[in-house]
């Protein structure tokens, strides 16, 4: 089949998109503290409230009130992923298209009431995954970090797994107005909204699921330093240290105590208006895996990152 008709548009024909950046990945797990531990500590995030058997996390960073939120379970679940845009015009202007395409809304366009309150609403993909869209968050103070501070800056992107991957696609091109930027192979595609390379990339799997959430550090330096932390604590990455082909990222993928993988990454690539680059097919080669070829092999991580089922898609969420 014949991937490069759909997005070898040259880059000033810039994507018309409302959505600007992921703001969190809410996870449902079984062991809620062994999470917790793992995330508020060695992986450098900040836990900021919690509600019960809920905990949010921010990252120093990022002014989003939290960036990763947690909630007890009995089984592994991808609550949803929430993706900002600019004002609640946007947000009921999506709406409006949804359901004009006879969409259901999991949640119509309303306040609210999560830490930063704001605007938005749920709906579910082709996949079942569940989407939130906000805007008019009350930011939280952030600071930029200083060298050498290995801590994650703020979400890079996030991956999801998806079997039928073209309707997948359609959906974000069509209603968030996102645009196909890359593929390796016929199995991943990289999806962008601005200047950033991606920040949704979707694989062709046998099933739909989470890939994983990937954290931008602040340089080389720091993605190295943090990479280090962990393994000395213990913790090897499954894949990396390395980088990328399609967006000449770096990458290590770890997994954190309930199977969820997360990525420390840096130096994706961006994009101006002057660019010219129109998008490729990359052939999924050892090099286009990892320029560097010191990841190991991607066989050994894709049982982590396709994951398991997930038994709750068209679920709405608890929180």
């Amino acid at each position: 089949m014949n991937r490069t008709t759909p997005f070898r548009q040259p880059a000033t024909e810039w994507p018309v998109s409302p959505v600007t950046h992921v703001r969190y990945v809410a996870e449902a797990v079984p062991d809620l503290s062994a999470s917790v531990g793992f995330y508020g500590g060695i992986w450098g995030l900040r836990e900021v409230e919690r509600d019960g058997d809920v905990r949010f996390f921010a990252a120093e960073g990022s002014p989003e009130p939290y960036v990763l939120r947690l909630r007890a379970a009995k089984e592994k679940h991808l609550d949803l992923a929430s993706l900002a845009v600019r004002d609640r015009a946007d947000v009921d202007r999506i709406a409006e298209s949804m359901l004009a395409s006879g969409m259901f809304l999991d949640r119509a366009p309303g306040a609210l009431d999560t830490p930063g309150g704001g605007y938005g609403l749920r709906v579910f993909d082709p996949d079942g995954r569940l989407i939130e869209i906000s805007a008019d968050l009350t930011p939280r103070p952030f600071r930029a970090l200083e060298p050498g501070e290995s801590v994650p800056r703020k979400v890079s992107h996030v991956v999801f797994n998806s079997a039928q991957i073209e309707e997948t696609i359609a959906f974000y091109v069509r209603h968030l107005g996102f645009q196909v930027i890359d593929w390796l192979g016929d199995f991943m595609a990289f999806l962008r909204v601005g200047g950033d390379h991606h920040i949704i990339a979707i694989t062709r799997a046998p099933h739909s699921s989470f890939n994983h959430i990937a954290f931008d550090m602040r340089g080389l330096d720091e993605y190295l330093r943090g990479t280090g932390r962990l393994m000395r604590q213990g913790v090897r990455p499954v894949w990396g240290p390395g980088r990328h082909g399609p967006g000449d990222n770096t990458f290590s993928y770890f997994v954190d105590p309930n199977g969820n993988v997360a990525e420390y990454t840096s130096e994706l690539k961006t994009l101006t208006h002057e660019d010219d680059y129109c998008g490729r097919v990359w052939p999924a080669t050892q090099e286009d895996n990892d320029q560097w070829g010191t990841g190991g092999l991607i066989e050994e991580f894709l049982p982590f990152a396709i994951n398991q089922s997930d038994p709750l898609l068209w679920t709405s969420s608890p929180v």
